[in-house]
C-alpha cells in the first residue's frame, strides 16, 4: 500500500498547497497531511486551516500537530527535532512517499524511508507563497479556494430596526475601506412581492437564503471586510410580528448568524425616524429596536453599539475594526 505525506502550517492552504496533495492523491493510496501550530506566523488557529483541507479533501487523513517544532532549519540538531517528531506522530503508520516543495523533503524522507517527491519547488506552476498572500490577501486571492479566501474575510454585521441608519452606514464603511457591501435584500424582494404590505413566511425563508446567497457571491470581491446589511434574525423577527410565528427553516437560518458573522454592529434609533410608507411607524421602531436587542443578549452574542451622527458613527466601527481580529474577537459586548 501506497502512503504518501505532506505537511506544512498552510498559513492559509493555498493553490501551491493543493498541488502538493492532489499529487500525493494520483500517486498512493493513502494521503496523509500533517498542520502544524504556527503561532509565530499566523493567529489563524490550527483547527481551521486543518478544516480547510478537511472540507477541500475529505479522503485525506489530516494530523494536528500541536506541539511539534517551530522552526525550519538546515541546522542538524533541528532536522533531527523534526524528524523525531514526525516519526512520532505517524506512530506504526509507513509513510512511502513524501511530498514537498522545500529543502527539507531531502532529510525527511530519508529518516522516513520514503520516496522524495519534490513539487513544483521553482513554484513555476504555482508563483505564490504563504508569506505574500499573509502580507495582502485581497490581492492574491486567486490562489485560495473560497472556502479558504471566506475565513480571511472579516464579515461585519449591521443590526437595528427600520430606519436606523444601517443602510448608510454599511454602504459609507463599504467606501472608506474600499471593499464591498450586502444590501438588504429583504427589501429589494419586499419591493417587488408584497401584496397589501405583506409576505407569506414561505416568502420571508426566500429572503433569508437569498440574502445569504447573494452575500456569498460577493465575498471573493471582499477586501479584508465585508459589511452586511441585516440578517437573517432580522427576517426571523418580521415573521413572528406578522404571522406569529416562525418556519423552522428560518429559525435554523437565523441560529446560524452566530456563526457567520464575525462581528455584530447595533444601530441605535438615536437619528430621526425616515417615515417612509412602507415603514409602519416610530413606535415599532422603538420595540423592534428592543427585540432585536433582548435577541443579541439572549443568544450572548456580543455587539457594539454604532450612535450618533454618521460620521461618529463610522468613528466608532473604524475604532473597534482597527483593533479588531476575527480569530481573537473584542473580548466581550462593547456598550
Amino acid at each position: 500500500m501506497k502512503v504518501g505525506l505532506t505537511l506544512g502550517k498552510f498559513a492559509p492552504f493555498h493553490k501551491g498547497h493543493q498541488l502538493l496533495v492532489e499529487r500525493a492523491l494520483s500517486e498512493t493510496d493513502q494521503v496523509l497531511v500533517m498542520v502544524y501550530d504556527a503561532p509565530n506566523v499566523t493567529i489563524c488557529p490550527l483547527p481551521v486551516r486543518a478544516g480547510w483541507i478537511r472540507q477541500l479533501y475529505p479522503q485525506v487523513e489530516v494530523i494536528e500537530a500541536w506541539d511539534g517544532p517551530s522552526e525550519i532549519t538546515r541546522e542538524p540538531e533541528g532536522m533531527r527535532r523534526h524528524e523525531e517528531y514526525i516519526l512520532s506522530k505517524l506512530g506504526s503508520r509507513q509513510v512511502t512517499h513524501f511530498y514537498s516543495s522545500e529543502f527539507y523533503g531531502d532529510h525527511v524522507s530519508k529518516a522516513l524511508g520514503a520516496q522524495n517527491c519534490q513539487v513544483d519547488p521553482e513554484r513555476n506552476t504555482v508563483p505564490v507563497s504563504g508569506t505574500a498572500i499573509r502580507s495582502d490577501p485581497f490581492t492574491h486571492r486567486g490562489y485560495l479556494d473560497p472556502a479558504v479566501y471566506r475565513d480571511l474575510v472579516t464579515k461585519v454585521v449591521f443590526l437595528g430596526a427600520p430606519s436606523t441608519g444601517k443602510t448608510t452606514l454599511a454602504q459609507s464603511l463599504a467606501t472608506k475601506f474600499n471593499t464591498v457591501w450586502m444590501p438588504e435584500y429583504g427589501r429589494q424582494y419586499w419591493e417587488q412581492h408584497q401584496e397589501e404590505r405583506r409576505l407569506t413566511p414561505e416568502q420571508l425563508i426566500e429572503i433569508a437564503e437569498g440574502h445569504i446567497k447573494r452575500e456569498d457571491s460577493l465575498m471573493l470581491g471582499a477586501n479584508r471586510y465585508l459589511f452586511v446589511d441585516t440578517d437573517a434574525t432580522t427576517t426571523a423577527m418580521f415573521s413572528l410580528y406578522y404571522h406569529g410565528q416562525v418556519h423552522p427553516r428560518l429559525v435554523a437560518l437565523a441560529e446560524k448568524t452566530r456563526e457567520r458573522y464575525d462581528l455584530f454592529v447595533l444601530c441605535e434609533d438615536d437619528i430621526p425616524y425616515d417615515n417612509t410608507w412602507d415603514r409602519s411607524g416610530e413606535m415599532n421602531r422603538a420595540v423592534f429596536q428592543e427585540q432585536i436587542r433582548a435577541d443579541l443578549f439572549m443568544r450572548r452574542i456580543p455587539y457594539i453599539r454604532a450612535t450618533g451622527s454618521l460620521d461618529k458613527r463610522i468613528a466608532q466601527v473604524e475604532r473597534i475594526l482597527h483593533g479588531f481580529d476575527k480569530f481573537v474577537g473584542i473580548g466581550g459586548c462593547v456598550s
